[in-house]
């Protein structure tokens, strides 16, 4: 697939006029999604201020009931339908936060849903979606041939459009977490916000412009996706590869969003993959609460440029929680052995007994702990008389692992690191 786009090409289907997108038009989605959602905390973040130097404040749109902000900008456009509308149903693609908004909603308002998404989303996801009785059909390996996909029910079953992100509606409804933010929160600095079409910074970048023209709106995206960036800056970028931010990983931005965003953002910053990971992880450990690649965007930006927010006030939307179990346990694996606090080694030895007994007591009596052991004997590059044994054994820190390491070596071994591959750069 041809994955490049340039700033000027073209974009997902024709938007309206940026400026039905205006700040009376959030504050009357403010009052119609009122009771409807939650109005999720804004609070401090001491442990994420002490990682990145800014003074941090988290909003918990991951508290919401489908685990994601995208349920604002869904009710406002589904209550905007006419009877009419509402009896034909409606059809939404999405890599999962969106389906689950508009899929949730859609059943509390009686309205027929069918929610397209591409093959690769999250069965955590996918599985969410079907729980509240939508049609879900899964179509194409990203989410721009599940756009097509969906272009094309649409047209066959008559179904009406709720886009994603490039809508008035759905805009206004997501430019009422910055009301929110600010109105507990009057003096934050700056806003970084996560962009995968637009809509989430679009609606929100306006509503912090319109209470505070000073304040700072800096967008995120990952390396992998720059579509944006590429706009914004016109650049020709190249938007392809697997991301752990799927919620982001948006090839054709909209084409109204864009618009907006030009107007009301300060800045993009791209954030590489092992970044997101990082910020995943550190929500998960300093703050006791769950993200997505998309939901840890805001905070891998104040992590890869951290000089640039030092001292500053920062809102981070920590825009959903919807993660597969499965990587979130293989992300904090991760971490741990970049931390050095998980330490995988490979021994040659002696084919002989008591050799994996003098290996595990050197670890232990320097107050390591061993979790898993493989004892080879048939590998070809290992002599007939010996062996090769895969250590990974728990250390406090990563000078604490090569003390040990250090230890088996003084004792005659032949030690090597087996490192964590950084794939995702």
């Amino acid at each position: 697939m041809n994955a490049t786009r340039s700033g000027t090409g073209p974009t997902s289907a024709s938007g309206p006029d940026p400026e039905e997108v205006s700040f009376a038009g959030i504050q009357k989605a403010a009052k119609l999604i009122r009771g409807a959602v939650l109005e999720t905390p804004c609070l401090p973040a001491p442990a994420l201020s002490a990682l990145t130097g800014a003074e941090v404040f988290v909003k918990y749109e991951n508290m919401q009931v489908t685990g994601a902000f995208k349920e604002r900008g869904a009710i406002v456009k589904l209550a905007s339908l006419t009877p009419e509308e509402r009896s034909r149903g409606v059809i939404a693609m999405s890599a999962g936060n969106h389906a689950q908004g508009v899929a949730c909603h859609a059943r509390r308002l009686g309205i027929p849903a069918t929610i397209i998404m591409p093959e690769s989303t999250p069965f955590v996801k996918i599985a969410a979606t079907k729980s509240y009785g939508a049609d879900v059909v899964l179509a194409g390996e990203t989410v721009h041939e599940a756009s097509e996909e969906a272009d094309r029910i649409a047209s066959e079953r008559g179904l009406v459009w709720v886009h994603p992100y490039d809508d008035p509606r759905v805009i206004e409804g997501q430019g009422t977490i910055a009301l929110e933010m600010l109105e507990t929160y009057p003096d934050l600095d700056t806003l970084v916000i996560p962009i995968g079409g637009g809509g989430l910074i679009a609606g929100n970048g306006t509503a912090a412009k319109a209470i505070r023209p000073d304040i700072e709106v800096i967008g995120v995206e990952t390396v992998l996706y720059p579509g944006m960036w590429g706009d914004f800056y016109g650049k020709e970028v190249r938007c392809e590869g697997a991301t752990i931010a799927e919620g982001i990983a948006v090839r054709d931005v909209g084409k109204l969003t864009r618009q907006i965003v030009r107007k009301v953002v300060d800045d993009i910053i791209l954030a590489k993959e092992s970044t997101i990971e990082r910020a995943i992880n550190a929500y998960l450990t300093r703050l006791r609460t769950i993200a997505e690649g998309a939901g840890a965007a805001g905070l891998a930006a104040l992590m890869s440029e951290p000089e640039r927010f030092a001292g500053k006030k920062v809102g981070l939307i920590l825009c959903g929680g919807n993660i597969d179990p499965r990587l979130l346990s293989s992300i904090v694996i991760r971490e741990l052995a970049r931390d050095g606090r998980l330490v995988s080694i490979r021994i040659d030895t002696p084919d002989r007994p008591g050799v994996l007994g003098e290996i595990a007591t050197v670890i232990g009596n320097l107050k390591g702990n061993v979790v898993d052991v493989a004892h080879h004997h048939l590998f070809l590059n290992v002599p007939a008389k010996g062996a090769t044994l895969d250590v990974t054994f728990e250390a406090f820190d990563g000078q604490h692992g090569e003390e040990i390491v250090a230890a088996l070596r003084e004792r005659g071994y032949l030690v090597r690191h087996m490192e964590v591959a950084e794939t995702f750069e």
